[in-house]
């Protein structure tokens, strides 16, 4: 049988809090689509605005909702202007009264979202796609991540730095010294895959 485990299912009360904070217990199907009819609209909204995660908070006949994002001033806009409109605009959506918690990602290159969405924009701009994930990997290594990884969809790239090889990988001292650049640290190395790991 597979072996695979959801990354955020394995570290639910360990290293991570769930996302969706309430209970119910006939209206959840309901709660459930609402919970992401916000976090779709809210990242449809706010595109721009560097969002890593939308947690929800629930009590009756109240909707709290914190939103973590690396540029917490265009969330918030002039004098706070932004943050009232969509307030009163998440009311609506979802009839209930509605608050706004806005947190800043102090380290966005820690965050494994930002990163992967950065390395997409770039992509986008038709920059080349080694450049952008080697800028990605020593961007998060400089600001104190423990390891890094960036697979690209569809090409048979990898870049990574800091990141365990495993009981397989470079068992001869030969194949080692092909992995590692001139100071001695990890260097890009090519395999298929895809998908974004942040480790640290």
């Amino acid at each position: 049988m597979g072996q695979k485990t959801h990354p955020t299912g394995l570290r639910l009360g360990i290293v991570k809090n769930w996302s969706s904070r309430w209970y119910a217990s006939k209206d959840m199907p309901a709660l459930l689509k609402e919970d992401e009819l916000i976090r779709k609209y809210l990242k449809q909204r706010l595109g721009h605005a560097a969002i890593a995660a939308v947690d929800i908070e629930r009590r009756p006949g109240k909707v709290t909702v914190t939103v973590h994002t690396g540029r917490p001033g265009v969330v918030i806009g002039k004098r706070g202007a932004e943050v009232d409109k969509l307030r009163d605009e998440l009311a609506q959506l979802t009839g209930k009264e509605a608050a706004i918690n806005v947190e800043e990602i102090k380290r966005p290159e820690l965050s494994a979202q930002l990163v992967a969405e950065n390395i997409a924009h770039q992509l986008e701009q038709r920059i080349s796609f080694r450049r952008a994930m080697k800028r990605a990997v020593q961007s998060s290594m400089r600001m104190g991540a423990q390891g890094i990884r960036v697979r690209t969809s569809g090409r048979r790239d990898r870049a990574d730095r800091g990141v365990p090889r495993g009981p397989r990988a470079a068992p001869h001292p030969a194949r080692r010294c092909r992995l590692r650049d001139r100071d001695g640290q990890d260097d890009v190395r090519h395999d298929r895959g895809q998908g974004l790991d942040l480790q640290g």
